[in-house]
């Protein structure tokens, strides 16, 4: 219904730079800049300085923006306003989640919903922790859900639910008859850890910490990107690792990885990350309440 000329410059402006901009809005990067000429041809002026590759706004870009700012708040008010007459909830939600949230509990939960709101489309993108608060901050994505804490103050940030974390061994393994195992004891043997930006790792890394170790002290000897690659380490007998709880469910039931509980135990949260604003799209503040409802419903299953 707004303008496509002020949408796209809007996010622009924003984010200062065509090319996130045109990611953001699943747009090719020249048809962002012809809509940006576009409007700059109906106002008869430049409402960017481009220089060295950069950009920034004009005197008149800024003013445009400005109401462009009011423009969409307003907007969205309305269709909130509209919707919550008619009950109606449609729409396309962007949702983001790092990889052990994506892989073993989204899934369930976003079929659940799409089940309550058919009209609803969802896209998922997935990414370590880091990535999807990136995403969040550039308005990428409508929600992400993440598995470590976030910094930025300037975010939204609501707990989902508490996750607990384990030390994952083959049952050959000499720790695998342990009930728990001490933190200093992972020093010992081979260690399997997650990539840089990861929050698994960085949660870790700071228990340990925490404990008085030193996680440069860890043996690590293979650093992977997903849960399911270091689970097949794990299996082959390469080294050891901690992974949430959640993720071991049917290697323990098929008994190719025994799950054993940490000394400090290490828990963790789930939460739900988005821009703070006075106004949100009905689909998102939906899912928000039917999120929350799910993580009450269906706690984290024990190992």
């Amino acid at each position: 219904m707004a303008d496509r000329r002020l949408q796209v410059f809007h996010a622009v402006a924003r984010l200062l730079s065509f090319t996130k901009a045109a990611e953001s809005l699943h747009m090719t990067q020249p048809a962002v800049t012809f809509q940006v000429r576009q409007l700059e041809e109906h106002f008869n002026t430049r409402l960017f300085d481009r220089t060295h590759n950069r950009i920034s706004l004009t005197d008149a870009g800024r003013r445009v923006y400005e109401y462009g700012d009011k423009i969409f708040r307003l907007y969205n008010d309305m269709e909130n306003a509209v919707r919550e007459i008619t009950g109606d909830v449609s729409g396309v939600l962007i949702i983001g989640a790092s990889t052990t949230i994506a892989e073993y509990m989204l899934p369930a939960l976003l079929g659940d919903f799409k089940h309550k709101y058919p009209d609803v489309n969802i896209r998922l993108r997935v990414s370590n922790t880091e990535g999807i608060v990136s995403m969040v901050e550039n308005n990428i994505i409508d929600l992400g859900v993440v598995e470590a804490p976030v910094t930025n103050k300037n975010l939204a940030v609501e707990l989902c639910r508490v996750d607990k974390l384990v030390c994952a061994v083959p049952p050959n393994h000499p720790l695998a008859k342990e009930s728990k195992i001490a933190l200093k004891r992972l020093l010992e043997f081979p260690y399997i850890c997650r990539e840089e930006g990861s929050g698994t790792r960085e949660v870790i890394l700071e228990h340990l910490h925490a404990a008085g170790l030193n996680a440069a002290d860890l043996h690590v000897i293979m650093e992977l990107g997903s849960p399911e690659a270091i689970k097949g380490a794990v299996e082959a007998g390469i080294g050891i690792t901690i992974l949430s709880r959640a993720t071991l469910n049917k290697e323990v039931k098929l008994g190719t990885l025994v799950a054993i509980e940490l000394e400090p135990s290490l828990d963790r949260p789930f939460s739900f990350v988005h821009q703070r604003q006075k106004f949100r799209q009905s689909g998102v503040q939906k899912l928000l309440e039917f999120a929350h409802q799910y993580c009450e419903l269906h706690p984290t299953p024990e190992v």
